[in-house]
């Protein structure tokens, strides 16, 4: 598919997606979600997709929600459309991984943290601006960042409003790593290269286990863990024929 609003990019088993509203600072709309729904559930289903990386074109990652859009009422196709979006990137089978620079504020911010890593160069600013706005989070903010951060440092960051640099981020764990500037896309690059040098496989098994452990008890998890395939998942069966680990 050609979008005008989220390009997508296949190299090397990796899909790289791309908010592509840089006028408005890749800020969302529902006709932004649209494109990105349908993207993630074609993904979802493609097994040459190793890893995925989510970007924004411009000077930012994405600056939020876009108010304009809220102001002139658009609607997106279903009342939780938005969120189930956001949730729906959370539960794609393969490794994602974030990639921000410039702006990634509340609305963006949610969308990035539904991502398993997050790499950020030295001009992010990440925050969380509900508070500014008087506005109330529905994308998982309050459930996504204190996973993140701890507690009470979300709570520091959404009772604030309070806008951190990239360095800071990675600092308190909110991104897993932050970069200079002008390394950013070579950094993910290369994380995303790793991955993919791994078994497609083992990582979607991890991934899910993981998942599941979060969300369900520790003995539940463990007991999962046994029950899953292991030792030549899928594309690793080659791998062992051909005397590799």
């Amino acid at each position: 598919m050609t979008s005008a609003l989220v390009l997508r990019n296949d190299a090397d088993g990796v899909a790289t997606l791309t908010l592509n509203r840089p006028d408005k600072l890749n800020a969302l709309n529902p006709s932004v979600f649209v494109e990105l729904r349908q993207h993630l559930d074609e993904i979802a289903e493609d097994s040459l997709v190793k890893c995925v990386v989510l970007t924004g074109s411009g000077r930012a990652f994405c600056a939020g929600h876009d108010l304009e859009s809220i102001a002139n009422h658009e609607r997106a196709p279903s009342k939780h459309f938005e969120p189930e979006t956001i949730d729906a990137l959370e539960r794609l089978p393969q490794p994602t991984i974030a990639q921000l620079h410039g702006h990634c504020y509340t609305g963006g911010l949610e969308l990035a943290l539904a991502c398993d890593l997050l790499v950020a160069d030295e001009t992010a600013r990440l925050g969380d601006t509900h508070g500014q706005w008087g506005l109330v989070p529905i994308w998982g903010m309050s459930i996504r960042l204190p996973e993140r951060v701890g507690v009470s440092t979300a709570k520091e960051l959404m009772f604030t409003s309070r806008r951190i640099s990239g360095r800071e981020a990675a600092e308190i764990r909110l991104v897993d790593r932050c970069v200079p500037e002008g390394e950013l896309s070579d950094a993910v690059t290369a994380l995303a290269a790793e991955i993919v040098a791994n078994s497609a496989g083992t990582n979607r098994i991890v991934k899910r286990l993981i998942s599941d452990r979060l969300e369900g008890s520790r003995n539940a998890a463990l007991l999962n863990e046994r029950e899953m395939p292991h030792g030549r998942p899928d594309d690793m069966a080659e791998r062992m024929r051909s005397g590799g680990r």
